[in-house]
């Protein structure tokens, strides 16, 4: 018998398999943690290896102090001073001024010279390209300045016949060469509109705002007639900008020689080129663009001037009545036409007999109009054109690439020399670039990338600079440290400056190693010989789109004509190789110690660990700029301030003063227009209160930055063995953080809107001032809102620069 049996199953606990080794994803985690620390170790040790050489010790900042992946030091910092002290030369400047001044050199007609200049700079060892923009210029095609008397003829009949025929030229001279070139450039301004006008003529003294404003009280008749005014103090551009809004019909402007300090023909000195006086055929040429309200091409403004691009209208940018520079000498019969009529001079106030210069040539310096039969006829025939301008860039290509320094300096000129503007400079820089040169020659590299510039188009309104800025402006603002240049490096014989206040430890330092070329005492250097004042950045070369608008800190060096050095003859035929051989840099000394600052100064910014820049001397700066803006609203408030005040200003504070606005209705509201209240004033200088306490933060942490960068340039200077790898790979990232806070400082004071008015200009500290164009207007939107009386527009503008400040100091 069979039976079916049904399987049996059991279920069998089976016994749980044990690991080899208890807590295995700790375990797998301690193994890869521990594999990471020792390949970390082992790049840190690599990377501190390369960061500080074994064994060596620092007598300076940066001596054999080397980044990460930046190549063994064979220069020291102390022998990269030495060569860019050593090499220099007097005669090489000479070489390269004699090449610059050969010919005329105008702005988008100097191809051959961008060329020579590029080819030069490869010479020297630096990788060069040329960068060309097409740009909106104007030539000169015939112009004419007659003074018109009417007179009876024969028949009884009133006819006008010519009294004078302005030469509207320089004279030539046997002892000069550059007076008689065939292709010599014409005299004319810049932007100057074409037009043919004829009228009685008003002498409105230096044409500042504040000199129309003075005209208008005294009831002078400006519509319709053509105004004559000296140059000085205030952008030329402007004074055409104040004529052309009263109404006038076009400006003569000329040079008066009361102006030139001791070196005058009536203080008994010969005029150029038997002596230092001004000759008194000399012109002044120069741009004419509204300097103050936009920079750069006038038909682009914001974006660079490329082929194809859209084009604006030019209406607000540049004048549209005609005008002209005269020499003194063919001012004088207009200004005698003005004799005994309307009040004189002395009638008005101090600042229209300042500097008078030709009262001993008979002039009364009467304001006018001249009677109904006599007029000018002022004739200017422009060609604008569309045509290219050539920037040569230079390159030094350092080890952190995001950190960059700008040198700069322009080649464009409005005459056949220009040796001293812009050429002192083109030959300076050429000269600190074939030092650098030298250096890299000896196996230095910069641990920052270092960026040549010969700019085109500077002398029409910073077009080649500008364009270059606002095309590269991302990589700029992400990358730029500073901006360093040069114009007329040489004029006379005093060092001046202009710099945002982190740059002014730089320029000091600098002018404290090179030699002083009219040392008394053996030994001296710049720095002993300077009067120390660094003055504040306005407009009128080539840092202006980096500081106003990129937000890049920058500085501006060079040696000043002052009283009693020669007469300068600015932007004139007589601004030639000759007059700088014989009067301004005899042996050329002073363009070799412009050369060796110019190269100690980049040599700083670019290859010093730690950026040598201070951040505390931009706060206090700040703060005296606040008490600046208390004063003007002090002057506002109290009418009889302005005399008083000026009188103990110098020459720029002077004309900054001048040049002030109250009635800025094109600007700011038609509210400003009325006076209000004084108690609206007085809210606001409360409301200043709110800058100080923001900048007393600012001043406090940028106070603890600068001793942090304080002690990590000790500790630069320290040697740390290889095996120490954590406190070096701690020391390279404590300097990038601190380079990176210095770095973009700068920046936190930008306003993406810009100011009222003019919104090209970003930078609230900073601006060219409105009416003035060359110099410097500190707070520009508070200094305008006060100037105009709009209280409320001066509150927004405190709460705008309160923001940026407390910006600044988030930064840091």
């Amino acid at each position: 018998m069979t039976s079916e049996r049904t399987p049996l199953i059991v279920q069998v606990p089976v016994a749980e398999r044990r690991p080899r080794y208890p807590h295995a994803v700790l375990r797998r985690f301690c193994t890869v943690a521990l594999a990471s620390i020792l390949i970390w170790f082992f790049i840190a040790v690599a990377v501190s290896m390369a960061y500080f050489p074994a064994g060596g010790s620092q007598r300076d900042p940066g001596d054999d102090w080397t980044w990460p992946g930046h190549p063994k030091r064979k220069l020291s910092y102390e022998q990269l001073q030495r060569i860019l002290l050593e090499v220099p030369s007097s005669q090489r400047a000479e070489e390269w001024s004699r090449y610059y001044t050969a010919g005329p050199h105008l702005a988008g007609k100097n191809y051959s010279q961008a060329v020579w200049t590029k080819n030069k700079w490869e010479e020297f060892g630096v990788t060069s390209e040329i960068v060309s923009y097409d740009t909106y210029l104007n030539y000169p095609v015939d112009h004419r300045l007659a003074l018109l008397e009417k007179e009876k003829n024969a028949d009884g009949a009133s006819v006008w016949k010519v009294s004078y025929e302005a030469a509207l030229t320089e004279d030539v001279l046997a002892e000069d060469p550059s007076t008689s070139l065939p292709d010599r450039v014409p005299t004319f301004h810049g932007y100057s509109a074409s037009g043919n006008v004829t009228g009685p003529v008003v002498y409105v003294n230096y044409g500042s705002y504040q000199d129309f404003e003075d005209l208008i009280r005294a009831n002078v008749t400006l519509k319709g007639k053509v105004a004559i005014a000296r140059y000085g103090g205030i952008f030329r551009g402007l004074k055409v900008k104040r004529a052309q809004e009263l109404g006038m019909l076009g400006v003569i402007l000329y040079s008066d020689p009361g102006d030139d300090g001791e070196n005058t023909e009536e203080k008994g000195k010969e005029p150029y080129p038997n002596g230092p006086a001004r000759h008194p055929s000399s012109v002044q040429r120069g741009s004419t663009q509204f300097l103050s309200f936009v920079q750069g091409d006038p038909t682009t403004p914001g974006y660079p001037s490329k082929p194809g691009v859209p084009r604006l209208p030019v209406d607000d940018a540049i004048p549209s009545i005609p005008s002209i520079p005269i020499s003194y000498q063919d001012a004088l019969p207009i200004l005698k036409a003005l004799n005994g009529h309307g009040p004189k001079a002395d009638d008005l106030n101090q600042y229209w007999t300042r500097n008078v210069g030709l009262r001993y040539k008979g002039v009364h310096y009467n304001i006018g109009p001249t009677p109904d039969n006599v007029v000018v006829n002022l004739y200017n025939e422009q060609e604008y054109v569309i045509t290219p301008l050539w920037n040569v860039i230079g390159v030094i290509n350092g080890t952190i690439s995001d950190e960059v320094v700008v040198v700069g300096n322009h080649r464009d000129a409005w005459v056949a020399g220009g040796s001293g503007d812009p050429n002192s400079g083109s030959a300076v820089l050429n000269e600190a670039i074939r030092s650098l040169g030298e250096a890299l020659r000896q196996g230095w590299k910069p641990l920052r990338t270092i960026v040549f510039a010969s700019w085109d188009g500077e002398e029409y309104g910073l077009v080649g600079s500008t364009e270059w800025v606002e095309e590269y402006l991302p990589w700029l603002s992400e990358a730029t440290v500073a901006y360093v240049n040069t114009d007329i490096s040489v004029e006379g014989t005093h060092f001046a400056a202009r710099a945002a206040p982190l740059l002014d430890d730089v320029i000091y330092t600098a002018a404290s190693v090179v030699p002083s070329p009219n040392q008394t005492v053996l030994g001296q250097t710049v720095y002993d010989l300077w009067d120390k004042s660094i003055k504040t950045m306005g407009s009128g070369s080539d840092f202006a789109a980096f500081q106003d608008l990129a937000g890049i800190p920058s500085l501006d060096v060079g040696f000043d004509a002052r009283n009693g050095d020669p007469v300068y003859h600015y932007h004139s035929n007589y601004d030639s190789f000759h007059w700088m051989e014989k009067f301004g840099d005899p042996g050329f000394v002073y363009h070799r110690a412009m050369a060796q600052l110019l190269g100690v100064i980049t040599a700083r910014l670019a290859d010093l660990p730690v950026i040598p820049f201070r951040a505390g001397d931009y706060a206090r700066a700040l703060g005296r700029y606040v008490k600046k803006v208390e004063d003007k609203l002090d002057e506002a408030l109290s009418p009889s301030a302005e005399l008083t005040a000026a009188s103990l200003l110098d020459d720029d504070a002077y004309f900054e003063l001048r040049g002030s606005t109250r009635n800025l209705s094109t600007v700011l509201t038609s509210s400003s227009m009325s006076r209000t209240p004084d108690s609206e004033a007085e809210s606001f200088r409360i409301s200043l209160e709110r800058l100080y306490k923001a900048l007393h933060k600012l001043d406090k942490h940028a106070t603890k930055l600068d001793r942090h960068a304080d002690k990590l340039r000790e500790e630069v200077g320290r040697h740390v063995p290889w095996w120490k790898w954590p406190a070096r790979l701690k020391l390279w990232l404590d300097i990038r953080k601190v380079n990176t806070k210095y770095k973009y400082l700068e920046r936190s004071f930008l306003y993406e809107k810009g100011l009222d008015g003019r919104p090209w200009f970003k930078h609230v500290v900073f601006a060219p001032g409105l009416w003035t164009g060359y110099a410097g207007a500190v707070f520009p939107g508070l200094v305008e809102s006060i100037d105009a009386r709009n209280w409320k527009n001066a509150e927004r503008w405190v709460g705008i620069i309160e923001s940026r400040i407390e910006n600044a100091a988030r930064r840091l």
